[in-house]
């Protein structure tokens, strides 16, 4: 489609209402058909979309969902990993004024059969074989699937209620695109974009209705916060199906900057040096395995090495210190930081590809320490704070306004208070979502009498307005003693360590604090092999008593923040990770802590046994 029929479908009437995502995306591709909208690298080989190219896919695939009988207000699943698809996909069904309801890639058939009976979903897409196989199984005359659309044309299909996403946008090019751009008119921005599923920590997922003016929220507050353009690259490894880098995806969009896809979480790094973003949002577990890995070499070299780190990391603090706050910088001050960045702090950005404009932290704490470590190398972390059900960013710091160790200030439009009695953070603002799907009581449960959204954290906020939150309320143990722990807290201190992978804390009506522990296997072997530690199994490994006293002595080591009652007075370490598929993790990777406990109640009495 031509770019000049582009335009005129945008603008026909003026009546389409621009805070629309699916509105919006089409405007910003009049702006930018040229540039790149979508990338990633395929067997060697970068594969990229401009926003013209964008437009014109997703109105063909629009034209094709609506011969298959979607219409507005239906839901529309979409069971993939992350990839352009992906983005394109959600911009058709949102066209149609349809509903996207994402599911993780990860899920099992059993979780995503859950989310397709509650939402109703009667089109899904699926990203690879494994996810058609899965909703295929259960697709029968009582399920409300009844379309499945394969996204790889690797998939082997069965049936005629199986499509190549391919094969409908070809049959769709050119075939009644204007049509389906009409639909748009008339288009409201609080309609329903989006249903996303929670996580699920204590029982069933529910169904978080956001609107598009929910998410044009994000878009215009992180827009007005920090400085993006059409020049950026931005990577989406987060799962897109998380609201996290769903909501950032649309703020890329906006700009007319290009999206890159990763769509396995362990070649993060190795996508990272390919793609050198310059703005990206991220989990905090990406930062702590950097910063876990340099530290552990670190340590391992000697007195000299470690010393000319430290100061490099020390000038590297004072001089970024200024430049972010636009104050002025010594000439010495300014020879001395070129000598750190030759040496030492260039190749901790290099390990992350390059300058960044900004990085995001979200979906957990980040140490203060890692944020620190991160600002002397001239990245600015900017840590921030939310929920599915608020679209998701409540707080976050920014370019021109931060603070370690907080999650920042408000958005714009959010306003923040804490429960006098509680100590919960709760909110009001335009990107809260009306409800949960189907679930009035829910609903009902999640608001205060007066309106504001129970976001189940604790937390406080200080003179300056910078949010600071301390752990879930569900989490929070109480000693038999009587002392209030935030197991998160420890979490973050003690499992930053290089050598841990993942830790569980207990300590709820007990006497001291435990911990459940998963070593970090790959860097533990190395260890064992260079210490001529001998073992066979995994099993055999955590039960070395030298092995468990390195544990003891680098817990000890990383609790030196910790008061001496929130200290591990004792831990097991498992010989295999928590998992999704054991029930232990969330499709978001947050551990189920009382599925945990359940499951591994044995060994807990026996920490305690004595």
């Amino acid at each position: 489609m031509g770019i000049w029929k582009l335009k005129n479908y945008y603008y026909a009437g003026n009546k389409m209402n621009n805070r629309h995502l699916a509105v919006m995306i089409r405007e910003v591709a009049a702006r930018f058909p040229e540039r790149i909208a979508l990338q990633i690298r395929k067997d060697g080989k970068l594969i990229s979309t401009s926003y013209a190219e964008l437009i014109q896919r997703v109105n063909a695939l629009a034209f094709a969902l609506a011969g298959l009988g979607v219409k507005q207000g239906a839901n529309v699943g979409i069971f993939s990993a992350n990839r352009p698809e992906w983005a394109i996909a959600d911009f058709s069904i949102l066209t149609l004024r349809a509903v996207t309801v994402p599911i993780y890639g990860t899920n099992t058939g059993k979780q995503a059969e859950y989310i397709i009976n509650d939402a109703s979903v009667s089109v899904i897409f699926a990203g690879d074989q494994e996810q058609y196989d899965k909703v295929k199984s259960y697709m029968n005359d009582l399920s409300p699937l009844k379309k499945i659309i394969a996204m790889d044309d690797s998939i082997q299909l069965s049936g005629e209620d199986s499509f190549y996403m391919s094969s409908l946008i070809s049959q769709g090019i050119g075939a009644g695109s204007g049509e389906v751009v009409e639909s748009l008119t008339g288009a409201e921005a609080d309609e329903l974009c989006s249903i996303i599923y929670t996580s699920g920590t204590t029982g069933d997922p529910k169904g978080v209705m956001l609107s598009h003016n929910n998410f044009y929220h994000q878009i215009e507050s992180i827009n007005a916060n920090f400085n993006l353009s059409e020049n950026d690259r931005s990577l989406a490894f987060i799962p897109l199906s998380h609201v996290y880098e769903r909501a950032w995806s649309y703020v890329v969009f906006s700009n007319g900057a290009q999206n890159n896809y990763c769509d396995d979480l362990k070649k993060v790094l190795e996508a990272m040096k390919d793609v050198k973003p310059t703005a990206m949002v991220s989990v905090p577990r990406l930062y702590e395995k950097i910063y876990a890995a340099v530290t552990d070499r670190l340590e391992r070299g000697g007195l000299a090495k470690r010393t000319i780190f430290k100061l490099a990391l020390w000038i590297g603090r004072r001089y970024n210190s200024r430049r972010f706050k636009n104050r002025w910088i010594s000439p010495f001050l300014r020879f001395r930081y070129s000598i750190a960045d030759s040496l030492i702090l260039s190749k901790i950005r290099d390990v992350v590809g390059g300058d960044k404009n900004f990085f995001s932290a979200g979906g957990a704490p980040l140490s203060r320490d890692i944020e620190e470590f991160f600002f002397s190398a001239g990245l600015l972390i900017c840590q921030g704070y939310g929920l599915s059900e608020t679209s998701p960013v409540l707080a976050c710091n920014t370019p021109s306004a931060f603070r370690f160790g907080t999650v920042g200030k408000p958005l714009d439009g959010v306003s923040l208070r804490v429960d006098s009695e509680t100590g919960e953070i709760q909110a009001k603002g335009p990107n809260v979502m009306s409800g949960y799907y189907k679930r009035p009581d829910d609903t009902k449960e999640a608001f205060t009498e007066d309106g504001w959204f129970r976001t189940g954290d604790v937390g406080l906020i200080d003179s300056d307005g910078f949010v600071k939150i301390t752990d879930r309320i569900k989490d929070i143990i109480i000693t038999s003693g009587g002392k209030n722990i935030a197991p998160l807290r420890i979490e973050t201190i003690v499992g930053v360590d290089h050598y841990i992978e993942q830790i569980c804390t207990i300590g709820d009506k007990r006497k001291f604090v435990s911990a459940l522990v998963v070593p970090n296997f790959a860097a533990l072997e190395e260890y064992a092999a260079e210490q001529k530690i001998e073992f066979s199994t995994r099993e055999e490994l955590v039960k070395n008593d030298r092995i468990r006293d390195f544990f003891k002595n680098r817990i000890a080591m990383n609790s030196g923040d910790l008061s001496q009652y929130e200290t591990i007075k004792r831990f097991t370490l498992l010989p295999r990770e928590f998992t999704q598929e054991s029930g232990e993790l969330t499709p978001s990777l947050k551990i189920k802590r009382q599925e945990i406990m359940k499951r591994f109640a044995g060994i807990i009495e026996m920490m305690y046994a004595e």
